[in-house]
């Protein structure tokens, strides 16, 4: 079920997301919504910077595989 924020703005700032919205033909609710869901899914990811070291590291990527190994074999238990 949808929750809802209150989300206090100066007017500098609200007539900035505001402009944006009616740019994007959507509401400044929904703007933000996507503005957020877009960062979070930026830093989730690795950049190309970050996978060219992971792909670097011969010992991380035997680790990265033998953990995938396990986890299609079911071995080991999850961890909070």
């Amino acid at each position: 079920m949808p929750k809802t924020i209150t989300l206090r703005l100066s007017d500098e700032i609200y007539d900035k997301f505001n402009r944006a919205a009616i740019e994007d033909k959507r509401s400044i609710a929904n703007l933000i919504e996507a503005l957020a869901l877009r960062k979070l899914d930026e830093e989730s990811l690795a950049d190309d910077f970050e996978m060219q070291e992971i792909f670097s590291n011969a010992q991380l990527l035997k680790k990265l595989e033998q953990g995938h190994n396990d986890a299609t074999m079911k071995k080991g238990r999850m961890v909070g």
